[in-house]
């Protein structure tokens, strides 16, 4: 997929070493943020300004804010966190590892921007979130996030009793199916070369799901652009208005190599993600993750609240180490 750049006003780095650096300027990352700095702890979100969700024109499944426009989301997001002390910098990680620790021994990290700016920090949140990538099929990608969707929790709503057709990815378009029926009685299950079973077209039959076998060629378009069906290798055009697609879903990991980050397939080919325990820890001390570079399936709530629990924890662990080397320095001047 190709990404939208949302550019806004930037704040500048610090010349000195802040106590974390968040690396995603998406709900988890800001709500990661919005934590530490109202923890009076100095916190810079370094964002590329590409949102995944950025061809959505309003955001869903999240209360209150139900209907918002994404960009309005992270608009505010972002005042919040500025309002705190905590910086909002425009710009590309291109490198960041570990760096030499305090003579206490408390971990240090070396980020550095594409335009060859860096800054170092104590600790590190990694919310850089997800990419989805489509399938190659000709026509579809331009029209994805509007007539092309892939979460019915997301976009169900607002495609309900259209002509609905699921262009099959892998053996989770099965259960996509279903979820999506509950949302229109005109669905179209394109397998596009992936079986199914006796016992799946049975359970689709029994829900009026059409199934075509013969191969999808290509996304046909309206006068007015929007789609009009999907296109057969025989030629035959099957009237559609939404297409339905479970997308591979890759964590985006550019820039971060140097971290070390252990990372992990789901099943069924459905992606892969950056490896987290309890509250986001990764196995490189110093480093947290949230939101959908670990949780691949998250909705904007779930990403806002797991950077939330990121940024609490992290505070702690600084408690913890600040108290360390306050004791260190007292013990000292003693000796």
């Amino acid at each position: 997929m190709s990404e939208t750049t949302q550019a806004y006003e930037s704040d500048t780095l610090p010349g000195r070493t802040v106590d974390t650096v968040v690396i995603g300027g998406g709900a988890a990352g800001l709500n990661g943020a919005l934590m530490l700095a109202r923890s009076r702890r100095s916190v810079v979100v370094i964002d590329s300004g590409t949102p995944r969700n950025a061809p959505a024109a309003a955001m869903h499944g999240f209360i209150v804010l139900d209907g918002t426009p994404p960009s309005e989301i992270l608009k505010r997001g972002r005042q919040q966190v500025r309002q705190y002390g905590g910086r909002i910098v425009f710009g590309e990680v291109a490198s960041a590892a570990p760096a030499a620790p305090s003579p206490q021994g408390d971990p240090r990290f070396a980020i550095g921007l594409a335009d060859g700016r860096a800054l170092t920090a104590r600790r590190v949140l990694v919310a850089t979130g997800l990419r989805d990538v489509l399938p190659e099929v000709p026509g579809l990608a331009k029209h994805w996030g509007r007539g092309v969707v892939h979460c019915p929790y997301c976009h169900g709503w607002e495609v309900r009793d259209e002509p609905i057709g699921i262009l099959a990815t892998g053996p989770a378009s099965v259960h996509h199916a279903l979820l999506f029926r509950q949302l229109s009685s005109d669905l179209v299950y394109f397998t596009r070369g992936a079986g199914l079973d006796a016992d799946t077209r049975a359970r689709f039959a029994a829900r009026g799901i059409r199934v075509l076998d013969t191969p999808v060629r290509e996304v046909v378009d309206d006068q007015d652009g929007a789609i009009a069906g999907v296109r057969l290798t025989d030629g035959t055009i099957v009237e559609r208005r939404v297409l339905a697609v479970a997308p591979q879903l890759q964590a985006r990991t550019e820039g971060l190599e140097g971290l070390k980050l252990p990372m992990e397939d789901l099943p069924d080919a459905m992606g892969r993600r950056f490896a987290s325990a309890t509250a986001g820890a990764t196995e490189i001390a110093g480093v947290w993750v949230a939101g959908n570079a670990t949780d691949l399936t998250a909705q904007i709530g779930a990403s806002a609240a797991a950077g939330a629990l990121a940024g609490s924890h992290i505070n702690a662990a600084l408690a913890t180490a600040d108290t360390a080397a306050a004791l260190a320095a007292v013990q000292a001047k003693t000796n």
